[in-house]
């Protein structure tokens, strides 16, 4: 990886984050306290009653493009304090300065689980086989894109409205996998200037293994390519023992490869 394109790797994500929250309908944001809040060197993103924690509730942006002093990281740590719920801080191992991670365990933080980031080109994509039908779906799939997405990731259901904001939305690339006439499986890409971000793939329990993550990715990058895109970027957890690494496969079969592992930092528990 080129090193000058971290920066890139790390600033497509957060946008398609920030934007996500952005998304959110009036009234689930109000009833679950959705919010983003830019803070010196950061962007806080909020969340109450939604877990895992490292996705709902996060910091990130620290030392991305420029160096983060200890007086930046106490205001943004004192903003998601004040929300009295556990949340992570993503740090990035090429992020400014060095001391960053240090300065977050003198703080109380500790190491969560880790994300592993991974890149490629928008060109030469790899053909998929696979015996379901995929396209590209806009605001007439939105409620079907938001029960299969919460669905499949075991989220609850009052979390697909949420998602549902997305198919339609300016940036994004909404795609689906049919068994048929039957929704099985789902992923989203949001697109800007050379990058796009990749996320939110996931299949129903009972049509897994044929194949719809691959040709989802396949789908998303051809998009984005006829969009302008250079470089795609995902991210999944890192493989670790005992978990497992259905997703890690399939980026990687998807010709995508391994950046960096980037660290998430742990606020004690609330």
């Amino acid at each position: 990886m080129i090193i000058d394109d971290w920066v890139g790797l790390e600033r497509i994500e957060f946008e398609a984050q920030i934007d996500f929250y952005r998304a959110a309908p009036d009234a689930l944001r109000v009833s679950h306290a959705i919010g983003v809040r830019r803070v010196r060197a950061a962007t806080c993103l909020t969340c109450r009653t939604f877990e895992p924690t490292s996705i709902f509730r996060r910091v990130v942006g620290f030392g991305v493009g420029q160096a983060t002093s200890e007086a930046e990281i106490d205001d943004a740590l004192s903003f998601m304090n004040a929300q009295r719920q556990q949340y992570a801080v993503s740090v990035s191992p090429h992020a400014a300065p060095s001391e960053l991670s240090t300065w977050l365990e003198t703080r109380g933080f500790t190491r969560g689980y880790a994300w592993m980031k991974f890149h490629r080109q928008c060109d030469a994509v790899p053909s998929v086989e696979t015996d379901l039908h995929i396209r590209i779906v806009g605001r007439e799939f939105r409620d079907v894109f938001g029960s299969v997405v919460s669905e499949a990731f075991g989220l609850p259901n009052a979390i697909a409205p949420w998602l549902a904001a997305l198919p339609g939305r300016s940036g994004w690339i909404c795609a689906m996998a049919f068994a048929g006439e039957h929704p099985v499986a789902a992923g989203a890409a949001y697109v800007s200037g050379e990058y796009a971000w990749l996320g939110f793939g996931a299949t129903k329990v009972a049509h897994r293994s044929r194949g719809a993550q691959r040709a989802l990715l396949a789908r998303r990058l051809d998009e984005a390519a006829a969009r302008g895109v250079r470089v795609a970027v995902t991210e999944t957890g890192e493989r670790v023992p005992g978990k497992p690494s259905n997703s890690y496969r399939n980026i990687l079969r998807a010709g995508f490869a391994e950046a960096y592992l980037r660290a998430n930092f742990m606020s004690a528990a609330r």
